[in-house]
């Protein structure tokens, strides 16, 4: 597939649905506005993007999701239609803990005190910070394709950085990974997304155009580098705060075609962050909810199914 807008939009599938019977809202938090895609009934679900993705990443997870509970899919402040407040010398306005209070406060004002969360990439690295921050808040986490930030730099080695070679240089200081990706945003988007196990073949037409749409934004390829360079400071200085591991369950699945298989022991990685953790590899790639969406509808199905029966049994005595 060629390496051009074009090209890539005329190639890609269109998806027969795209968030049908979702509602587009904005959420009001303290430090901006963030965008939501909402539909369903039941107990809440929120489900988080990863890099350089927005929310249309659920697109077919979440209708699935929304015959059982309401969903929520928001963009991550820096991303898609979400605020994109001015950063500072410590990267504190795109620290995981910033990301993760404006979810909780999108969850507060949508009337939902406690919710299960469903993340991945950034987004799980977002959800992972907010349940350590607010664990009475998460009833159970399910992460797609991540081990755990400090850990994940902590054991990586050079042949990791070759695969993941953007978690270094998008670290740069402002404004180079920023200078040289502007006016190439497409080129860049395509070639580091389209250069896994599957190539660009997760993405339909309407997400693909969201995507690459948004990524043209000097703004938000801006954030997104700050939410790297929180990542190599003040995220892992809040890890290294942590004196307890989480509580609520925590469910990991992987691609077994991707990096995270390669380099990691994923489980073992997670089980140093957490208490009780089970997970699995799906025979893909990093972009699972795109290309193995029914793998990862089932997963998360009976891991909210079994957390919410815990969750009712304890409350009940």
């Amino acid at each position: 597939m060629g390496l051009n807008f074009t090209t890539a939009l005329s190639e890609a599938l269109v998806a027969d649905c795209f968030f049908d019977g979702f509602r587009e809202e904005f959420i009001d938090v303290h430090a901006g506005r963030v965008f939501c895609r909402i539909a369903g009934k039941g107990p809440a679900v929120l489900l988080l993007h990863g890099y350089p993705q927005t929310s249309a990443m659920w697109h077919k997870v979440a209708p699935q999701l929304a015959q059982n509970y309401t969903v929520i899919c928001a963009d991550l402040r820096g991303y898609g239609r979400s605020h994109k407040p001015k950063t500072d010398a410590d990267h504190a306005p795109y620290s995981k803990r910033s990301t993760a209070i404006d979810m909780v406060e999108v969850m507060d004002a949508l009337g939902h005190s406690r919710f299960f969360i469903g993340a991945h990439d950034r987004g799980a690295r977002v959800a992972h910070r907010l349940a350590a921050d607010h664990p009475e808040r998460v009833i159970a986490l399910a992460s797609l394709d991540i081990a755990p930030t400090r850990e994940m730099y902590r054991d990586g080695d050079s042949e990791f950085a070759q695969t993941y070679w953007h978690w270094y240089w998008l670290t740069q200081a402002y404004p180079f990974p920023e200078t040289l990706i502007q006016g190439t945003s497409d080129y860049y988007w395509l070639k580091k997304c389209g250069s896994g196990s599957a190539g660009l073949q997760p993405f339909v037409r309407q997400a693909l155009d969201e995507y690459l749409t948004y990524f043209r934004d000097p703004a938000v390829i801006h954030a997104s580098c700050e939410d790297y360079r929180a990542a190599i400071t003040i995220d892992q200085a809040h890890d290294d705060m942590d004196t307890k591991r989480l509580r609520m369950p925590v469910l990991a699945l992987w691609g077994r075609h991707g990096a995270i298989e390669k380099h990691f022991d994923c489980l073992a990685l997670w089980r140093e962050r957490a208490e009780d953790v089970r997970g699995w590899p799906i025979d893909g790639g990093h972009y699972l909810a795109e290309e193995k969406s029914a793998d990862v509808v089932s997963a998360f199905q009976g891991f909210f199914a079994s957390a919410l029966d815990d969750e009712l049994a304890a409350s009940t005595g």
